[in-house]
């Protein structure tokens, strides 16, 4: 399993999803991340909404396996459902 995560700076729920996938990463063999940090890589709301194929009001916006899944509370919720943490 692959996460990209897209996040800026300062926001706290990017923060609680990067510490969910080291978690998920420090239990999982088959569970990898990566963060993208939309501002130091350029990326603008624009290109952010074009990449999620809707519209794009926060971050940050999470793809599993280049399947969006939404922001923290449902990549929190898709992890619980599919039982990939202890």
């Amino acid at each position: 399993m692959f996460v990209v995560i897209f996040g800026r700076p300062g926001c706290p729920y990017c923060v609680r999803a990067v510490e969910l996938s080291e978690k998920l990463t420090a239990q999982r063999d088959d569970f990898k991340f990566k963060y993208v940090d939309i501002h130091a890589e350029g990326i603008s709301k624009a290109d952010l909404e074009k990449t999620v194929g809707k519209p794009v009001e926060t971050v940050p916006q999470i793809f599993v396996d280049e399947v969006h899944v939404g922001g923290y509370t449902e990549y929190d919720k898709y992890v619980r459902d599919n039982k990939l943490v202890a």
